[in-house]
């Protein structure tokens, strides 16, 4: 299957596999792109050094084109984007809006660019910067996610942009491939679905919670960091939401703390990203304080398998899952099912 988007990445289907914080390893990369799809890592809690070593990881397994997810506030943004250009990594995806700036360095590197985007204005502002393409993400996707869903926001960016529109917000099949390309999409992305594969770094226990799941088993809360972010219902999130303001604030002060020592940065350049996160989110100081929260809530359950403890991102689609394929045989299927579906609108015309 031919779309804009196969022909923009490279890959032999328009199925993109999200950067997902601690789940988007080079393992999982390599499978997804060497399967046909398009795999991204995701980078957010890696040091330059760790990054450039995920990057050869994947090459040592794959030859398929690959992304790398950047965080476009964090203080080394550039030299991140600087590693990409030099080992010819294909696309640069950002959870938040990337810089003109960052833009810039990607084009004249030959690195594409892709932003994340939950709002319409914002896919017109990034596509009037230069992007190459944008990512949708409607309201029933899993962690930082907005009111409107992919059904409405998704026709509303394809109108707008002259780029091509990847969807992402509730697919996981064939049909959903299909039904977002009528939309005008040029192909899907998805992030549960990818986590619960076989090829999934996450732990066994942590993967039968999402498998648990309806499709009501979700929640979108601003206590994990702040703004809304939608996660698995579980006990310790529903005490999460019962806490109070000054809780919250001290447990994300000693998250910041653990954060610090993890990733070697001083406090000036957590400060720095935190007065960045502040104005291209337009947080309070409040909520950028407690955005301290989502790397070590989120290492607790995906790293350490404990999802009694952290918090586990989730899109409502996880209450239609129920099954661990590999990569290959999850890609294979949906590109079997769009055919088919495909061949039954064609005959039924």
């Amino acid at each position: 299957m031919r779309t804009r988007l196969t022909e923009l990445l490279g890959c032999r289907h328009p199925i993109v596999q999200t950067g997902m914080g601690f789940v988007s390893t080079p393992a999982l990369v390599a499978a997804t792109s060497g399967a046909g799809g398009f795999g991204i890592i995701a980078s957010a809690a890696m040091s330059l050094d760790e990054l450039r070593d995920a990057v050869r990881e994947v090459r040592r397994h794959t030859d398929a084109p690959f992304g790398v997810n950047v965080r476009a506030d964090i203080p080394d943004a550039a030299d991140r984007i600087d590693l990409l250009v030099r080992e010819r990594v294909r696309l640069a995806s950002f959870a938040l809006a990337p810089s003109r700036e960052l833009i810039r360095r990607c084009a004249d590197g030959g690195v594409l660019t892709m932003p994340s985007v939950g709002a319409l204005r914002h896919a017109e502002k990034v596509s009037g910067w230069g992007v190459d393409a944008v990512l949708v993400q409607g309201g029933e996707g899993g962690g930082h996610t907005g009111p409107v869903p992919t059904t409405l926001l998704l026709p509303q960016v394809v109108d707008a942009v002259g780029v091509p529109v990847v969807a992402a917000g509730g697919f996981f099949d064939g049909r959903g491939l299909v039904a977002a390309l009528a939309y005008g999409a040029a192909g899907i992305a998805m992030g549960t679905r990818f986590l619960l594969t076989s090829d999934s770094p996450v732990g066994a226990a942590v993967k039968r919670h999402y498998l648990a799941a309806s499709v009501t088993g979700t929640v979108v809360t601003t206590r994990v960091d702040g703004v809304p972010h939608r996660v698995l219902r579980t006990p310790f999130v529903e005490a999460l939401e019962r806490s109070g303001r000054v809780y919250g604030l001290a447990r994300s002060l000693r998250h910041a703390r653990a954060f610090r020592r993890e990733t070697g940065l001083s406090w000036a350049a957590l400060l720095r990203t935190g007065r960045a996160t502040r104005r291209d989110r337009g947080l309070s100081w409040a909520q950028t304080v407690m955005a301290a929260n989502t790397p070590a809530l989120l290492r607790t359950s995906m790293v350490q398998g404990r999802p009694e403890s952290g918090v586990m991102p989730a899109g409502q689609v996880a209450g239609l899952i129920d099954d661990l394929p590999s990569c290959a045989e999850l890609i294979e299927r949906i590109m079997k099912e769009a055919d088919d579906r495909l061949a039954v609108l064609s005959s039924a015309r």
